[in-house]
C-alpha cells in the first residue's frame, strides 16, 4: 500500500493495439505498478481521440510508456497533457510518435533501442558465419544431389578463415556487429561518414573502397535522405564474384533494381531481412533465388527478446523516479543521423 501523499509520478502505456500483451509480462505490469501511479492495463491505442478514462489518464501523465504504434505525439496531443516529463519507448526508433512538438516542450525522450540492437547483431553474426561457409548453397546441393559428393574439392574456396566483412554504418548495431566478430578471424572494415577514429582492430574505408574489398558487405546505416540507395550501380559493380550483401537495416539503402541481375546471374549473394517495398510482390524473383536468403523482417526484437527491451524501459522509468539521468536518452540533434 502507498501512502495517501503519493509522490509516484503518473505514466500511462500509449502503443498499438496487441503491442503491450507482447511486451508486458504479468511481473512488468507489477514492476510498473509498484514504481508509477497507473492503471498497468490502461493501454491508449489512439490519443487524437481518447475516451473519458483515457483522457483523464493522459491529463494527469508525466510519463508516457510508449511501443509500436503508438500516437504521434502533436501539439494538439500534448496540449492535453500539461503534467508530461518524459517519454520512455519500449522500443528502438522514436522518429514514428516524437514530434517537433516534444522538443519545442522540452521533453525527455528514452529509448529501447539499444536492447533491440543485440538481436540484429546476432542476425547478422549468424548471417556472416553463414556466408563464409556457403551454408545456404550446400544445403541445397545436398538436397538435389542425395549421395556421395566430393565436398572437400567443391569446397575449397568457401570458409571464414582471414575474410574480409565490410560494416557500412557504425550504428547502435553496426558497433555491436564488431564486438561479436572479434572473437573471430576476420579482418574488418568500417565506413562511416560520422567517424574519424574507428574502433581498435577496425579499418577505417570509403564506401567503394569498402565494397571492393570485402567477400561479405553487411549493411547497418540509418534511413536518411543522404542514405537512399547508397548501394548503388557502383557499389554493387565493385563487389567481388561470390561477395554476400546482407541488408537488416532499411530496404531503402540498397538499390534493388541495380542489385537484381548481380543476384540473378548468381554473381552475387544476399541476405536480406528488410526490403523495398517492405514486402515484395508475389512475383518478385528474390523468393526463389538460390543465391538469396529473404526473410520477414524478423531480425529485430520479436517472442520473448521483446522483454529485453521492456526491462530496459522499466530501468529507465525507475531512473526517472529516483531523480537520475536516463542511460539511453535521445536528443533531437541525434535524430539527423540515427534511424
Amino acid at each position: 500500500m502507498h501512502p495517501a501523499t503519493d509522490n509516484r509520478p503518473a505514466l500511462l502505456l500509449a502503443m498499438g493495439p496487441d503491442t503491450a500483451d507482447r511486451l508486458l509480462t504479468d511481473a512488468h505490469r507489477q514492476r510498473l505498478a509498484a514504481l508509477t501511479r497507473t492503471d498497468p492495463h490502461l493501454v491508449a491505442h489512439d490519443l487524437t481521440a481518447p475516451d473519458a478514462r483515457t483522457a483523464a489518464a493522459l491529463a494527469e501523465a508525466e510519463l508516457l510508456l510508449t511501443g509500436w504504434g503508438a500516437t504521434p505525439l502533436t501539439a494538439g496531443i500534448l496540449d492535453r497533457a500539461p503534467r508530461l516529463r518524459a517519454v520512455v519507448h519500449a522500443a528502438g526508433s522514436v522518429k514514428h510518435h516524437i514530434t517537433d512538438a516534444c522538443w519545442d516542450r522540452g521533453l525527455r525522450v528514452t529509448t529501447a533501442a539499444a536492447a533491440n540492437a543485440l538481436p540484429v547483431a546476432e542476425y547478422t553474426l549468424a548471417a556472416i558465419l553463414f556466408a563464409g561457409k556457403q551454408v545456404l548453397r550446400s544445403a541445397q546441393r545436398y538436397a538435389e544431389l542425395r549421395t556421395e559428393h566430393a565436398w572437400l574439392t567443391e569446397s575449397a574456396a568457401w570458409g571464414n578463415h582471414r575474410r574480409t566483412i565490410g560494416i557500412v554504418g557504425a550504428s547502435r548495431i553496426g558497433r555491436r556487429v564488431i564486438e561479436l566478430l572479434r572473437p573471430f578471424d576476420f579482418e574488418i572494415l568500417l565506413y562511416d561518414p560520422y567517424v574519424t577514429t574507428p574502433p581498435p582492430g577496425v579499418e577505417l574505408t570509403g564506401l567503394d573502397e569498402l565494397c571492393a574489398r570485402s567477400t561479405v558487405v553487411s549493411v547497418h546505416a540509418p534511413q536518411l535522405p543522404s542514405t537512399y540507395r547508397m548501394i548503388g550501380p557502383a557499389q554493387l559493380a565493385a563487389m567481388p564474384d561470390g561477395t554476400t550483401l546482407i541488408n537488416t537495416a532499411r530496404g531503402s539503402l540498397v538499390d534493388e533494381t541495380a542489385l537484381l541481375p548481380h543476384l540473378l546471374s548468381g554473381r552475387l549473394h544476399a541476405t536480406l531481412d528488410v526490403t523495398d517495398p517492405e514486402l515484395p510482390p508475389p512475383d518478385s524473383p528474390l523468393y526463389a533465388l538460390p543465391n538469396v536468403l529473404l526473410t520477414p523482417h524478423v531480425a529485430g526484437s520479436l517472442g520473448n527478446e521483446l522483454h529485453r527491451m521492456t526491462d530496459q524501459a522499466l530501468e529507465e522509468v525507475e531512473r526517472y523516479v529516483r531523480g537520475e539521468p536516463f542511460v539511453e536518452e535521445v536528443r533531437a540533434s541525434d535524430l539527423q543521423r540515427s534511424a
